[in-house]
């Protein structure tokens, strides 16, 4: 079980490193069957904006969701609310750098606020926002 209400302290921070692959890409779009060829076709990407495939900000979200999981506060956490601002897209190989932190704790309602920051490699801000979190519980 993860870190219950008692145990959380404002100012506790993870940092995150990913990188998106093809393989990951190629996942997601099979299991959403999300066709979208700005993600995974190059030919296409070069007549956009992006120049290049960009990753799906799904994934970007669940890899975000996925250490609230695993971390901060851990297995048995619950994500209630999000609120995520992308400022920049993600490239394909691209290293993806994600900063979580607890910036509320409310005690009285099981509940944390954590906020978000992730920057790419020239650590250009891609995502900003804030998760509102349940911690596990012991009954």
């Amino acid at each position: 079980m993860g870190l219950t209400i008692d145990k959380i302290v404002i100012g506790e921070k993870i940092h995150l490193t990913e990188k998106i692959e093809d393989k990951d890409l190629l996942l997601y779009l099979g299991l959403t069957n999300d066709n979208n060829p700005l993600y995974i076709q190059h030919d296409y990407a070069a007549l956009t904006p992006f120049q290049k495939p960009i990753v799906p900000t799904i994934m970007l979200n669940g890899i975000i969701t996925s250490a609230v999981s695993k971390y901060m506060p851990g297995p048995g956490a619950h994500i209630i609310e999000q609120h995520f601002t992308y400022a920049e897209p993600l490239y394909h190989y691209e290293l993806f750098h994600t900063v979580l932190e607890v910036t509320e704790v409310d005690q009285a309602h099981n509940r944390m606020t954590v906020s978000v920051h992730s920057y790419n490699e020239q650590e250009k801000t891609i995502l900003t926002g804030t998760l509102l979190v349940i911690p596990p519980q012991v009954v």
